[in-house]
Parts: structure tokens; C-alpha cells; sequence
């Protein structure tokens, strides 16, 4: 009788590297999907600020808590919203913080500077809707970039900077 020579016993050795092959690859996956999500995170445009909430009040003159930042990014609000699109005149911060809790951003300057109020008008009018531009004097910066929560101030123009920020944060609702 011919003797069948027996193969050595590799089903559990094959398991273990496999399994330890698996593992590994879960590791690097878990670290690459971690970095990504902290660089997104990390490099998102802008100032965060604490959330001041989205309390309505009846009227612009109503009391209520001071805002965290000027121009305002969140915090008590009128119940309608600005037009979208270029205004001539200011907004009242009490109106423009609702256009920003409907996902819009509002793009504000403060100096008498045509050719910049035409180049953030034209970054403006890209948009159908979620977008304003507006005077707002007194500002301590020559131009301010709100959404929800974020703000981003810069004293010269950088159409960029500007055009990153609007469609970064365009469109994201915050109601609770």
C-alpha cells in the first residue's frame, strides 16, 4: 500500500494571518479615515465661536443678550429674514443673525472702497439664494465674512478666501 504523505496542518496558521493581515489593514484605515476627518475639520474657514442660541425677538430695539462677536454670528434674532443678494443699506444685526441661521452667509464691508464693494458684488451674484452683501460702518475690519457661528474678518480683499468661505458654509441650516 502506497503511503499518502500527510500535509502539515497550516489551517489555523493561514486563520491567525489572516486575521492579524485584517487587523492591521482596520488599523490603517481607521488612522487614514481620522486624519481626514481632523484635517476637514481643521482647515474649515474662519473664527468659531460659541452658539448664542436662536431665541426670536419681536423687534430689532427688543432687549436682549449682547452678541460674541461684531457682526454678529448666531444669538437672538427678528423672525424673517433679510432679502438676498447686494444691499446699499446696512442690515440690522438682529435681522442678518436669522439669514445666517437659514444657512445663508453675509458678506459685509466697511469703507468707502467701489472697486472692492464691486468685486465682493460680483462673488455675491454667483449665488441665487444664501447670500448678502451689505454696508455695515463702523466695523473694525474693512470686510466681514458671518455664517453660523463663524466669522472671518481681513482688511484687504481676497477673492479666494472669500469665494472658500461662502461655499463652505452656504446652505446649512442651523434650526433647532
Amino acid at each position: 500500500m502506497a503511503k499518502r504523505s500527510r500535509k502539515p496542518e497550516t489551517r489555523g496558521v493561514s486563520r491567525r494571518g489572516g486575521l492579524a493581515v485584517a487587523s492591521a489593514a482596520a488599523v490603517v484605515v481607521a488612522a487614514v479615515v481620522g486624519w481626514f476627518a481632523y484635517r476637514a475639520v481643521a482647515d474649515l474657514p474662519g473664527v468659531r465661536l460659541p452658539d448664542q442660541g436662536n431665541l426670536h425677538v419681536a423687534t430689532e430695539t427688543s432687549p436682549h443678550e449682547p452678541y460674541n462677536s461684531d457682526p454678529p454670528t448666531s444669538g437672538p434674532h427678528l423672525p424673517h429674514i433679510a432679502p438676498w443678494g447686494v444691499h446699499t443699506r446696512p442690515i440690522p444685526r438682529e435681522l442678518q443673525v436669522h439669514n445666517l441661521e437659514d444657512g445663508g452667509v453675509v458678506v459685509q464691508y466697511s469703507c468707502d472702497c467701489p472697486d472692492v464693494v464691486e468685486k465682493l458684488g460680483a462673488i455675491v451674484r454667483r449665488y441665487d439664494r444664501q447670500v448678502i452683501l451689505a454696508p455695515y460702518p463702523g466695523m473694525a475690519s474693512r470686510i466681514a465674512l458671518t455664517a453660523w457661528t463663524r466669522i472671518d474678518t481681513m482688511n484687504e480683499l481676497d477673492e479666494a478666501r472669500v469665494v472658500r468661505f461662502v461655499e463652505t458654509y452656504r446652505g446649512i441650516d442651523h434650526h433647532r
